[in-house]
This record gives C-alpha cells, sequence and structure tokens, in this order.
C-alpha cells in the first residue's frame, strides 16, 4: 500500500497497529510446513502472496519460516516516538519478507534500528527490560476487540480491508466509509 498516497490524497493520519500473528513461534523461528500443518496448502498460499505483491510491486523474497515479531514490535513502538517509526517497520518488513532475517533477534533488530540511525544500545536496552510492551499488549487487546485476524489489516471507519490489496480497494474503503 502506497501509505503517502493516501494521506495527500485524503488527509489522512495513519496509525500503525501491531497483531499476534503466531506469537507461540519461538525465537529461532519455525518451519512453515509445521505450523500449516494438514490446515492448507503451503505452496498455494505462498504463490498467493508473491503474486500479490508482484502486482502490488512489492518487493518479497522466498521463504520457508516464520519468525516471532514480539521483539520488533515493541521495538517499533520506540522507534515510532524517535521519530522514524514508518521507516522502522518498512525495514523490518524488508529484514523478514525480502531477506529472510529472523526479526525476533536482538542482534538482528539492533542492526536494524543503527540502520535507521537509531542508537544500537538504545534499542537493546528497549528491547531487554520491554519497556514497550504495555504498547504492544495495549494494541493486540484492541485487535481482538476490532476481530482482527490476518496481516495487514487496514481499518477505516469501522470497515476493514484484509490483505494486500491494489490502492483503488483502500481508495474505496475510505470513499464509500461515509
Amino acid at each position: 500500500m502506497r501509505t503517502d498516497s493516501l494521506r495527500d490524497e485524503f488527509n489522512l493520519q495513519l496509525r500503525w497497529s501491531v497483531f499476534p500473528l503466531h506469537p507461540e513461534t519461538p525465537e529461532e523461528g519455525r518451519e512453515l510446513s509445521d505450523l500449516f500443518a494438514g490446515r492448507m496448502d503451503i505452496d498455494a498460499m505462498l504463490q498467493r502472496l508473491y503474486q500479490a505483491a508482484d502486482e502490488l510491486g512489492l518487493p518479497i523474497g522466498k521463504r520457508s519460516r516464520t519468525y516471532n515479531s514480539r521483539r520488533a514490535q515493541e521495538l517499533g513502538k520506540w522507534a515510532e516516538e524517535q521519530g522514524v517509526g514508518e521507516a522502522f517497520h518498512m525495514a523490518v518488513y524488508r529484514a523478514y519478507f525480502v531477506d529472510g532475517r529472523n526479526i525476533a533477534l536482538p542482534e538482528e533488530l539492533e542492526l536494524i534500528a543503527a540502520g535507521l540511525g537509531l542508537d544500537a544500545d538504545m534499542a537493546r536496552q528497549v528491547i531487554d527490560t520491554g519497556s514497550h510492551a504495555a504498547a504492544v499488549d495495549a494494541d493486540w487487546q484492541r485487535a481482538a476487540e476490532l476481530g482482527v485476524s490476518a496481516v495487514p489489516t487496514s481499518i477505516y471507519q469501522e470497515r476493514a480491508l484484509i490483505g494486500f490489496q491494489p490502492y483503488a480497494y483502500y481508495r474505496r474503503l475510505i470513499t464509500t466509509a461515509d
């Protein structure tokens, strides 16, 4: 989704909220084949994901593992306070979906933070102390209350758009909500 275009076209203020996607995933990650065993055709799911990314011009790499995003979410809340939240979220997207990096590892998150000009030692302190855990917990609670069950989910005036969708769908979500 081109968030700058939506912001400009509709004079929106966007808010990033995080969601507990497979929070039981251990730090070392998990094979997608294990995560979805017997529940879905993983090859077909990945093909749909790659096709959607291609249609939307989103970079994406081939991957077979998933990683726990909780620490990245907490660090993202801190990055937002530092004025680089969106850049951090995009960098984590790239690390995870394009480069296949394990975003559960503090070292990876420190590198991402440092790459945005943030203090890596401070980033590690945020991770180690869980200083932004309450903000993530609040987002998770809000997601549960709204019935969010997939990412990305975009919500505008109590209407939702689920998954990566063409820009026209986001426009329709906004223009038909009033």
